[in-house]
């Protein structure tokens, strides 16, 4: 009884917080939303499915086991710290009608190292995993960022900052893929997890290349960057449904399926 009053308080907790974070985002602007600005609504129906996202990653945290219970509680923060970014991007989009460049890359220098630290996570419920595999992974996703915002911000130009992202990429890549990460999860994991690792590494591979084909139409094809911004915002946003929204189903998914594997 206990149990099921406490999981209830739960659930009106989450519940009410993402309403009050929603309502206060919502409604703090005096923009309008016009019904054919398709980038703006792009904007609304992310937002709408990370706050969505947020309130289930949270609650499913009831359900599995103890050892997963840290990358669920990260799948939900990375959702949380996504919903706010993109009510503030949306207003930034409305009202100025230009790319919200400071808002998403303040959002991914949260969010991606927490995405990153994923691998680490699942690994390590399954295994002992040296540090280095997390510091790693930070290294790579730190290069990959600050390349990718020096370029778009316009402090290097955009070519060679493309290149130091692409290179931060292609680390983090070789560690998923034939690095320590990779050994570790062939090893010692079994087939719910090593399943779960693949689809997270090759989200990581194809997912996250649509970010750099979006940097590569907005600033390297010779065109303003103002005229190619509704292209560009709209493949960043579908980007993040994938990176942030699937990447967080996929660790629900192994998390539950282990945990119950654990009971039987």
């Amino acid at each position: 009884m206990f149990n099921e009053i406490l999981s209830k308080a739960k659930v009106s907790f989450w519940s009410t917080l993402l309403f009050g974070v929603t309502c206060t985002n919502a409604f703090a602007s005096s923009s309008t939303l016009e019904p054919n600005d398709f980038v703006g609504i792009s904007f609304w129906l992310i937002s709408m499915a990370l706050v969505a996202s947020t309130v289930f990653f949270f609650l499913e945290r009831d359900i599995v086991s103890v050892k997963w219970k840290t990358s669920l509680t990260v799948s939900g923060l990375v959702t949380l710290i996504a919903a706010v970014h993109y009510f503030y991007m949306r207003d930034v989009w409305v009202l100025t009608g230009s790319t919200p460049t400071v808002f998403r890359y303040i959002d991914w220098l949260i969010t991606v190292p927490l995405l990153m630290i994923e691998f680490y996570l699942i690994l390590s419920a399954i295994a002992k995993v040296p540090t280095g595999v997390f510091w790693r992974l930070m290294i790579g996703t730190l290069v990959m960022l600050v390349g990718g915002y020096l370029g778009e911000a316009g402090y290097m130009s955009v070519l060679p900052a493309f290149i130091i992202g692409m290179l931060g990429w292609a680390y983090i890549l070789y560690e998923v893929f034939v690095g320590e990460a990779s050994k570790i999860n062939a090893k010692s994991a079994p087939p719910a997890v090593q399943k779960a690792f693949n689809t997270m590494r090759w989200i990581v591979t194809i997912g996250w290349a649509i970010y750099p084909v979006g940097y590569y139409f907005g600033y390297l094809t010779g065109t303003d960057p103002k005229d190619s911004a509704n292209l560009l915002n709209i493949i960043y946003n579908l980007a993040d449904v994938l990176n942030k929204i699937a990447f967080g189903l996929i660790i629900w998914n192994v998390a539950k399926t282990e945990s119950q594997a654990s009971k039987a």
